[in-house]
Formats: structure tokens, C-alpha cells, sequence
């Protein structure tokens, strides 16, 4: 990893991306909707973990809802399989605020009480064999600057107690995230693609010194290139049935396919596949982002690592994307 490309997360210094580990942990249900990405070879997922850190990722995203443990059991394994020199540089973000039943993989609401978030800590600790986490994020369950404060309180008593290294929030209203930021918080997670995100996020982030994370840099797999109207996700997929994105729906990916033929020799400069140029555009965006892309596979995650040797996109590359997807719903 050259420095160049290295990022600041609160007290470490961590790649220029990550990993998103949600898709690893396996069918799960919440809402009464799939909300995994299908089957998967948990030793094909710990050698996509390996691959990233071969190539010098040092950053892991999960959840403990994700899989309901499952993924930070898959994550925990692939860590104890490193070399503890290795293991050591690599930093592993989980996420607390929903409650779920690991035996039926379904998911039952929200918690963020001092009693929960202290049982969901214990829980991920022991999913991931370690004595203490290195980034823990409020998931959901406090969308309030007050509710916020409450939960940043027992967050403080955590790491006091050495259980927790350092925490963020993955919920993104801007009162929560100075809630966050006038705490000891370093870093806020926001969706941002070359479809759109949210300016008030990247200010308020900058205003308290927050890294920001990336989820969805690659517009749930759409940004790949992989999908058309022939060919989406499964009907078991989060992504053919969720209320947060609509790439894949019926009544819109006409239109989403549209936005990326606008920007496709754009991202492809210089030799980039289209998933590279979609992580270059989130660097030349804001140096304060790392993407943390999803991955399943190896190949994948080796891909995802290479863009790294292009670096950022130009400025002025970056402002023609933004100025040929104004029209795209995400941009605020």
C-alpha cells in the first residue's frame, strides 16, 4: 500500500479500501424479506479474505446482523488463519443496533439500550475471537441527536473498559453524526457511488474529523457491469426486494442502466474495469472516503485491490460524472 493511497481512521492508519462483508454471511431474514446475498462456501470467503489482505486491504466491514453472526464467525476464522503479524495490522469494523436469533437467521428489530449494546458487544467478541473491536458502529436504532447521546455514553464505558478500540455510526443523519463527532467517534459510515450521496454527510464529517465509509460504492454490484435486464440478482437476493436501494427493480433499472452508459468510457480510462473506475471516482470525490465494496470471491476482491495502482480519478473526470448523472435520484 503506498502512503498515498493510505488512509487515516481515527488513531490507525488503514488501506484506501476495505472490504464489505455482508454478502459472506449466507442467507438471513428481516422484515420477512431475504435479506442475504444467497448461498455461500465459507472457504471460498475466507480465501477472499486472504486474497485482500495478500494485496494489502487492511480494512473488514461487517455486522453482527449480517448472516445473524454468521459473517463475523466467517471473518473471525479467516483472521485466525493469518499469521498474527499480519492479523495485527488488519482492522475489523462490526455493527451493533439489531436484534436477531442466530439459530432461525431471522432478524427481530432494534436495541441500542446499555444492555443490549453491552450483550451485542459480548456476542461479537466472541464471533470474532478477539479481546477487543477495533471499530464498533451504531448500525440502527438511535436516528436522534438525544437517543445518539445515550449510546455514545455507553460506547465511552466500553472503550474505557478496553472491550471496544474505537467506535462510529453507520447512521447518517447529520445531528447523529455531531452527536458522534463532539464524542470521541472517528468515523461515519454514508452510501456514496457515482449515482449520488449526500454533501451534508462529507461536510459534517470534515467539520469533526470523521473518515468517512463508503457502503454501496459499487451501487450493490450494478457498477460492475454484471447485471442488465436479462440478468439480475436472484429473487432470494436482498437486492431484488429492499426498501433502501432500487437498481434492480422493475420500474427503474432502465433508467439506472442509462446513468451508467453516460459515464462508462468516463470510468474506464486508463485501462480501469468499470468497478475500478467506480471505487477511483469515490478517491477523487473526497480524500476522506475509504469504498468498502462487497465481495464474495477472490477474483473478485482481486479486482477491487488492483484499482488501487490507478489511483483517483482526475478532478476534472469526476466533475463530467457528476455533471452527466445530475439528473440521478441519489444526488442531493
Amino acid at each position: 500500500m503506498t502512503e498515498a493511497m493510505s488512509k487515516k481512521l481515527g488513531g490507525r492508519t488503514t488501506s484506501a479500501l476495505g472490504v464489505g462483508c455482508w454478502a459472506i454471511g449466507g442467507p438471513w431474514v428481516a422484515s420477512g424479506r431475504p435479506a442475504g446475498w444467497g448461498e455461500v462456501d465459507d472457504e471460498v470467503s475466507i480465501r477472499m479474505i486472504h486474497t485482500a489482505v495478500e494485496a494489502g486491504i487492511r480494512l473488514l466491514d461487517t455486522a453482527d446482523v449480517y448472516g445473524t453472526g454468521h459473517s463475523e464467525l466467517v471473518v473471525g476464522e479467516a483472521l485466525r488463519r493469518l499469521p498474527s503479524s499480519v492479523r495485527d495490522e488488519v482492522i475489523v469494523a462490526t455493527k451493533f443496533g439489531n436484534l436477531f436469533d442466530e439459530t432461525t437467521r431471522i432478524a427481530q428489530g432494534q436495541d441500542v439500550s446499555p444492555a443490549a449494546i453491552r450483550n451485542a458487544c459480548e456476542g461479537s467478541l466472541r464471533r470474532l475471537g478477539v479481546e477487543s473491536l477495533d471499530l464498533y458502529q451504531m448500525h440502527d436504532g438511535a436516528g436522534t441527536a438525544a437517543a445518539a447521546e445515550d449510546v455514545v455514553a455507553t460506547l465511552d464505558q466500553l472503550v474505557a473498559e478496553g472491550k471496544v478500540k474505537q467506535f462510529g455510526t453507520s447512521v447518517d443523519a447529520p445531528e447523529v453524526i455531531a452527536t458522534y463527532g463532539k464524542a470521541t467517534a472517528v468515523s461515519v459510515q454514508s452510501q456514496l457511488n457515482v449515482f449520488g450521496h449526500n454533501p451534508e454527510v462529507l461536510a459534517t464529517a470534515h467539520e469533526y474529523d470523521l473518515t468517512v465509509l463508503a457502503r454501496t460504492p459499487l451501487a450493490m454490484g450494478l457498477l460492475t457491469g454484471k447485471y442488465n435486464l436479462s440478468n439480475r440478482p436472484a429473487e432470494t437476493d436482498v437486492r431484488r426486494d429492499t426498501p433502501w436501494w432500487t437498481y434492480f427493480d422493475d420500474d427503474t433499472m432502465t433508467d439506472w442502466l442509462r446513468r451508467l452508459e453516460a459515464v462508462r468510457e468516463i470510468l474506464t480510462t486508463n485501462g480501469r474495469t468499470l468497478t475500478q473506475g467506480a471505487l477511483a471516482y469515490l478517491w477523487a470525490l473526497d480524500p476522506i472516503i475509504i469504498p468498502l465494496p462487497g465481495a464474495r470471491t477472490p477474483e473478485q476482491v482481486s479486482e477491487h485491490a488492483a484499482a488501487i495502482t490507478f489511483g483517483p480519478l482526475t478532478d476534472a473526470a469526476r466533475q463530467e460524472i457528476d455533471t452527466l448523472l445530475a439528473d440521478s435520484p441519489e444526488r442531493h
